[in-house]
Order: C-alpha cells, then structure tokens, then sequence
C-alpha cells in the first residue's frame, strides 16, 4: 500500500468531475420536486440522456451536438412522465418507477450497436490566468464546459427560486397547488415546464458520463447515479446550495475510493466500490432535512 501515490490536488480535481453528473440530475430534481411533483424516474432519463447522447456524438462527431441530444432526450422521456401524471393523473411513484424501468430497456435496446466504441474527445477549457494560480488553479479552473456549467445552473436555479416571479409561483405551485390554482396560476403548465427542465438535466448528466467519465458506451453506465441524486435532493433540504455540497461529498468519496484501489489498499474492491453508498446513506440518517414542498407527490385536477 502506498498512499504517497495519490496526489491531493489532482484528487480535488477529480472530484468536480466526479460529482458533475450527480450534480445535474439533482439540481433538475429539485426544480421537479419544488413545483410538487416527484419524480423517481430519474435513473431512466439519466440513461436515456447517456445513449442519445452517445448516438447523437458519434453520428456527428461533436460531443456538443451530443450533449444536446441528451438534454432533448431527458426532456422528451420527462414530458411522457408529466402527461401521464399531470394531465391523466397516473401515481407518481408507480410512473416513476415504469419510467426508470423503460429508460434502462430502452437505453439497453438503441446502444446494443455502440457498445465499446470511444466517444470523440471533449475539450477541457482552462480559464486564462485563473487556471495559472497555484493549487486553485488545477483543482477549480481546468475542466471541460460542462463542468462550468453545472455550477451556473446552480447558482442560475438558487437565483431564479428565490427571486424571480416565476421562480415564486412554482415554489406556490410546489407548497399548494389549490391555492395556486385560485390565485389563476396555471398549475399544470408550471409543473410540466418544470418537469421537462429536470428531464433535461438529467440527460445531459447522463451524457456526461457517457461521454466524459467513461468515454466509450457501456450499458448500465448510469450504475445508480439517478437514486444518488434523488437522496442528495432530501439531503439538501431542496435547496440548490446546499445540493451542491452533497453532490461534491459523493464526488468526492467515489474519487477517494477509486485512488485507494490504485493504492493497493488491503480492502476487497467490492468494499470499497461501496463506500460512496454508504457514505450517502450515513449522511442521510445523520443529517436533519428541511421540510419537504408541501404539494410534493399530491395530484392536481382544476375541477376539484
């Protein structure tokens, strides 16, 4: 074992990396669940989002083309979840489910003829003199687009929740929709925006670990990371900032435990595969969530 090897800076480096797809999914999840609808489907539109991408990528040779087909992808497979839930009144939960269960089969179905070819490169995007700054630099101002535009979704989203007038309705929306409904918002059309903006979201995060994490299209690629993002919504009291944080602490983990296998560790893998698991469902028991929107899950029909 030697623990010397693993170099600190590069480890912080990699955890924004890590946690980018995580974050994405989270913070369209949040989106959905402050307008009052729960989507647990977010595995299968991260998928989806992963194989259109890819598809999109190679046909065209641009991975930018393809995190834009990702995003149309998510958003597509979303809208079906919100027709059938907001405008037929299906159970959110059971929808949700159906929607992992049909991304998985599907992304499995279009991807059988990529499987093992290699993505085409995505450029980093050093920021000038920033990236030049010791330690700062390296672990903050050397990624790739995406990685920036995580962030500013982040921050994008806090801002728009907190201050804008329709960020104000939506949270109305997601805390009581009859009241909403009475004030002449139109509740269905909130929740289908916000609905579709997850969607979105979540496939580019999906594209960006077909086509940056694990450059090449495996299926199953996602492993789970849907489910991450949705404890890390619960974790972060539904606040984008917070999010934030729980996306980096998983990142993070996950990067720490890839550095200690390469580090020869006297731990079996598969134990160590788990630790960003575990480490997500320890912060879960151990922290206090906030109050969760109070029309999270609820059905809404304008003629009650």
């Amino acid at each position: 074992m030697d623990l010397s090897s693993i170099n600190p800076i590069l480890l912080l480096a990699s955890l924004m990396v890590a946690a980018t797809p995580i974050l994405l999914a989270a913070i369209g999840e949040l989106v959905v669940e402050r307008a009052g609808v729960l989507n647990l489907g977010v595995e299968g539109m991260m998928i989806t989002g992963a194989v259109c991408g890819f598809i999109v990528a190679i046909s065209t040779g641009s991975p930018w083309l393809g995190f834009a087909g990702a995003a149309l992808g998510g958003a597509l497979l979303a809208l079906i979840f919100g027709v059938l839930t907001q405008v037929l009144l299906s159970n959110q939960v059971a929808t949700g489910l159906a929607l992992t269960l049909f991304g998985l089969g599907l992304a499995a179905l279009l991807g059988q003829g990529y499987v093992g070819i290699k993505a085409p490169p995505v450029a980093k995007f050093p920021i000038p003199l920033l990236s030049d700054l010791p330690v700062i630099g390296p672990v903050l101002f050397r990624h790739d687009p995406i990685v920036y535009l995580g962030i500013t979704i982040i921050a994008a989203t806090s801002a728009f929740l907190r201050y804008s007038r329709a960020g104000l309705i939506l949270r109305a929306v997601g805390e009581n929709h009859e009241a909403a409904h009475a004030l002449g918002y139109h509740v269905i059309r909130v929740r289908l925006l916000a609905i579709m903006f997850g969607g979105a979201c979540a496939g580019l995060g999906g594209a960006y670990l077909g086509l940056v994490r694990v450059p090449q299209w495996t299926e199953g690629v996602t492993a789970g990371a849907g489910w991450i993002a949705l404890a890390i919504v619960v974790f972060a009291s539904w606040r984008p900032w917070r999010l934030l944080l729980g996306a980096y602490l998983f990142g993070g983990v996950t990067v720490l435990q890839l550095n200690l296998q390469a580090a020869g560790v006297a731990l079996p893998v598969s134990y160590l595969s788990m630790a960003p698991y575990l480490a997500t469902i320890l912060v879960l028991v151990m922290m206090r969530s906030g109050r969760a929107p109070g029309s999270l899950g609820q059905s809404f029909h304008a003629s009650r």
